[in-house]
């Protein structure tokens, strides 16, 4: 049987192989950009930060907060500072998205550079009193949107989603590292 004479149901069932709708990247693609930009909405009109810009603050916010629990600090205590190319590998954003996103920050005052004794061709980045204050606003926005996101998910669907997305990235970076990696 040739193409011209096939059904049209086995055409059909051969043509959805090949949709874009149900590709597990693009399906994952289209999500996350319809949760980004749900909640870029949200941190757009009240704070007036980008999709990116908030990332970039989100990591070294949750950077400082790690910094200030080692320390056992209610306060920073340098652990929040990271470098252009950490933010990078953290947020899997583009290097000039994270570099913009910085630039616009540090001219607002959310973030400030310092100098990396560690490597000279580099900066820390850290927020400032003023970023680290909309952090702590922005992230119970954060969790209210989740909550909102996961409401008619039973616990049980919500923590098999999370499972199955972390597994997912691992399996996504050991393909990326190859044989050897």
């Amino acid at each position: 049987m040739n193409d011209m004479t096939q059904s049209a149901s086995a055409r059909s069932a051969k043509g959805s192989q090949y949709q874009l709708s149900g590709f597990l990247p693009y399906q994952l693609s289209i999500t996350s950009n319809a949760v980004s930009g749900l909640i870029a909405e949200r941190y757009r009109k009240r704070f007036g930060l980008k999709i990116t810009e908030w990332r970039v603050m989100a990591v070294l916010g949750d950077a400082g907060l790690a910094g200030a629990r080692l320390a056992g600090a209610g306060k920073r205590s340098g652990g929040g500072r990271l470098t252009q190319r950490d933010l990078t590998e953290l947020t899997l954003m583009d290097k000039v998205a994270v570099n913009r996103a910085c630039k616009v920050l540090e001219e607002r005052g959310l973030v400030q550079r310092a100098a990396n004794v560690a490597d000279g061709r580099s900066h820390l980045l850290e927020l400032t009193d003023e970023g680290e204050a909309i952090h702590r606003e922005v992230m119970p926005l954060a969790r209210a949107t989740e909550r909102e996101l996961f409401e008619g998910f039973a616990a049980e669907e919500e923590a098999l989603l999370r499972t199955m997305l972390q597994r997912m990235r691992e399996r996504a970076g050991m393909l990326a590292r190859g044989p050897d990696g």
